[in-house]
């Protein structure tokens, strides 16, 4: 039941990588879908081992909701990066993993009060050109006194 419900979510993530893709901007896209797959990752406390592991087993019942996730925002990933809009120097599997990186930051206790502004910071280091995204994805870093 739980790998069903898994799958229905990731499909669910993949389709809405294809609606970003037609309606918003690379950049814009790109950050919405990557914030909503780190809240999706940390709804799920464990997931990104499943996850990991369901992308090296064709046999896995996640397997292909996985490997079609992981495909959504690379495509993401490379339709900003072929604007000009995202680094060229990170690819789908490192996206991924970051995703995984941001989730378990946001579960820590002694920083998880920080988890947005740690996803500026990380976002800020994916996209080239900050400026031109300024879309309802982006969110101003808050201000340390």
């Amino acid at each position: 039941m739980l790998e069903a419900l898994l799958r229905t979510s990731l499909d669910d993530m993949t389709a809405q990588a294809s609606e970003l893709e037609a309606s918003s901007a690379p950049d814009d896209a790109l950050v919405t879908w990557l914030r909503d797959a780190v809240a999706f990752t940390r709804n799920y406390h464990g997931i990104t081992a499943l996850m990991v592991a369901a992308l090296d087993d064709p046999k896995s019942a996640l397997h292909a909701s996985c490997v079609a996730v992981r495909a959504a925002g690379t495509r993401l990933l490379t339709r900003a990066q072929a604007e000009g809009k995202a680094r060229s120097d990170i690819d789908g599997t490192e996206l991924f993993a970051l995703i995984a990186a941001l989730a378990w930051l946001g579960d820590q206790p002694s920083i998880g009060g920080r988890a947005d502004h740690l996803f500026e910071i990380v976002t800020s280091a994916i996209l080239t050109n900050q400026a031109s995204s300024g879309g309802p994805a982006r969110r101003r870093p808050r201000t340390r006194s």
